[in-house]
């Protein structure tokens, strides 16, 4: 019976000893990131029957577990990703919307100190120093535009070295867990450290992207990103990086690849941290350049066509004071045709009114024979072009030029107005004289039907006969449906000076100066021109301040100045909404974190009752093993 005694104390020792390692082992990884609580199963010995009745034989550890429940890690991997995309959305919409409202605040100031110059110079217009003061004036406002642009630029840098930075993140995770899941086959999924380990990695993985958790049977576990890509199989890892983009180089494109095999993938609906610096790129940092391009496109037109309604210093037609809105630097970027088209168009994009433009993106796509279809990719609108010679007509502000070669049935081409606008507005005026102070005086006969316009391109001779001026004005009466379109000229007094002449559209040339002429006009047209010239006139001064507060951007709702701000309004007002975004993932984030550290984390106070209990069941265990050794001694001693 003694030896029975020694027995049950013994197995009692050694179960109350594995308890206590595993207490001491909770305790001391109470700390530890990813530590998943671990327990004790103990269980009873087969009883022996002994004469008529069964005694118990002692007790056994039959397992150690993992306190994990698949469910709270599930939830917790969620909200890590909300949490991860909510934080890295915010910190780079904080980054922009700094950069809008402290750097850009430069951009319309120097708007308004440009303006100010006009209105300084409009008081004095012959003044040689205030002409050179407005066209400092210019070049600051172009300059901060260039400095407003390269900041942006750095934006979209900083951002595509992120994605980077995570996508090589990921792979290594990637082949960390293709590791783990080796290693846990050969043990069937019990090396409980290398699932806290593997865990741990998934977790993190969650914070990049969207991880989706297959448990197999071996063990291992396969993990999907954004329910699309295929991460990790077994033991077999696959990975994931980055290409340039297409069409545009800058604007880095996920892939997912395994093998030679390789494809892109949709990083906007990735989520995580990856999924957010795509979005962030794509939705909020592309459109807020386009829209400074915009900005530029209508500061350069608005002012270049000023200038081409006036008289400059020396009496001639005012010059560009900034450069052409069609200048080639200006249309760098404007179209991009994807690597998967067969055919070999080469397109040019040229902007026929800034005022009709609205900052965003279009997707041209061709179907043979003839369907041309231009979509708005932020608002989705489809709208048909039609082919005119070699050009596309219908868009809102542009015309698309086929400069060479010819598309092929399914091409696709992105076209962005405004882009690279930003970077190559500069002033070309070097010399104050040009700013075109004075106005000529071009009257539309009160009959006119409305459809014809007229801008003065040249004065070549003020000398010429007939040269109208202030009292000997020259009324043109122009025909634009005759065949050939013709003119007349009558002076002041109405009298013809000479016979109906044809002219080549659209310019007219007569009487020392030459004009152009726009018109749908089906009947004729009547104009009076007086091109009288003096220096202290103001009076083209006075209409180009007027631009200040005119609303000649997007279809006429908005000024200058508004365009930037509404860029600048609407990042902010994504800020906030990110800002709140963050605050509400987080408390979700919590609350799951809370909910499996409840069931799998280390509670010390807990593990503390636990390890007196065991220690106290351990001590009664070595008391019975004396008990029994005393037993035994004093059997044998009888005996002597």
């Amino acid at each position: 019976m003694s030896m029975d005694l020694l027995s049950i104390a013994r197995t009692g020792v050694l179960a109350s000893q594995s308890q206590l390692a595993i207490t001491s082992n909770n305790i001391a990884n109470a700390n530890t990131e990813g530590y998943n609580r671990q327990v004790v199963s103990q269980s009873s010995l087969e009883s022996q029957r002994l004469g008529n009745s069964f005694y118990g034989a002692g007790t056994y550890v039959s397992d150690v577990k993992r306190v994990y429940n698949d469910y709270a890690a599930r939830e917790l991997r969620i909200g890590a990703t909300a949490a991860s995309e909510a934080q890295t959305s915010y910190s780079k919409m904080s980054e922009l919307d700094q950069l809008f409202s402290q750097i850009g605040s430069a951009v319309p100031a120097s708007l308004n100190e440009f303006f100010a110059g006009i209105n300084s110079l409009s008081d004095i217009p012959d003044d040689l120093g205030l002409r050179d003061s407005l066209l400092t004036n210019a070049n600051q406002l172009a300059n901060n535009v260039n400095q407003m642009q390269k900041h942006l630029d750095g934006q979209m840098n900083q951002t595509n070295d992120q994605i980077s930075a995570v996508t090589d993140r990921i792979n290594e995770i990637s082949n960390e867990l293709g590791n783990i899941n080796r290693e846990l086959m050969k043990s069937q999924g019990q090396d409980m450290q290398l699932l806290d380990k593997q865990d741990a990695l998934i977790l993190e993985l969650s914070e990049y992207a969207e991880v989706n958790v297959v448990p197999l049977e071996s063990g291992s576990k396969s993990v999907m990103l954004g329910g699309s890509i295929m991460l990790v199989s077994g033991e077999v890892s696959m990975q994931v990086g980055t290409k340039p983009g297409d069409p545009h180089a800058n604007e880095l494109q996920i892939t997912a690849s395994s093998g030679n095999k390789s494809l892109v993938v949709d990083g906007s609906k990735i989520g995580g941290q990856l999924g957010a610096l795509v979005n962030y790129r794509d939705d909020t940092l592309i459109p807020a350049q386009l829209e400074l391009g915009q900005f530029a496109l209508g500061v350069a037109d608005a002012f270049n066509q000023a200038q081409s309604q006036g008289f400059d210093l020396s009496g001639q037609v005012g010059s560009n004071i900034f450069t052409d809105i069609n200048d080639p630097s200006m249309q760098l970027g404007r179209a991009g045709a994807l690597s998967t088209n067969t055919g070999n168009a080469n397109l040019a994009v040229n902007i026929d009114d800034v005022g009709a433009l609205t900052g965003n993106s279009y997707e041209l796509s061709f179907t043979a024979p003839s369907t041309y279809e231009l979509k708005d990719t932020q608002s989705g609108n489809v709208t048909p072009l039609t082919l005119n010679g070699t050009t596309l007509e219908g868009a809102n502000g542009f015309s698309i030029d086929i400069a060479s070669g010819a598309m092929a049935s399914g091409d696709k081409f992105e076209i962005r107005p405004t882009s690279s606008a930003a970077t190559a507005l500069s002033v070309t005026m070097t010399d104050g004289k040009g700013i075109a102070a004075a106005a000529p005086t071009i009257t539309a006969d009160a009959a006119n039907s409305g459809n014809t316009s007229i801008n003065l391109v040249s004065i070549d001779n003020r000398n010429a006969a007939g040269f109208p001026t202030t009292g000997s004005e020259l009324t043109f009466e122009i025909d634009p449906s005759a065949v050939p379109p013709t003119f007349e000229a009558f002076d002041a007094s109405g009298t013809s000076l000479g016979a109906a002449a044809p002219y080549t559209p659209p310019s007219i040339s007569a009487h020392g100066f030459t004009f152009e002429v726009d018109s749908t006009a089906t009947t004729k047209e009547r104009f009076t021109f007086d091109l009288s010239f003096a220096e202290g006139d103001n009076s083209n001064l006075v209409n180009m301040a007027k631009l200040n507060e005119s609303k000649i951007m997007n279809g006429g709702s908005t000024t200058l100045t508004d365009v930037f701000e509404n860029t600048k309004l609407d990042i902010g007002g994504k800020t906030k909404s990110a800002e709140i975004s963050v605050g509400s993932a987080g408390a979700i984030y919590n609350q799951a974190y809370t909910r499996v550290q409840s069931v799998s984390g280390v509670n010390l106070d807990e593990e503390a009752a636990n390890l007196m209990r065991f220690q106290q069941s351990y001590q009664a265990s070595a008391r019975i093993m004396t008990t029994a050794t005393e037993i035994f001694n004093t059997l044998f001693s009888s005996l002597r």
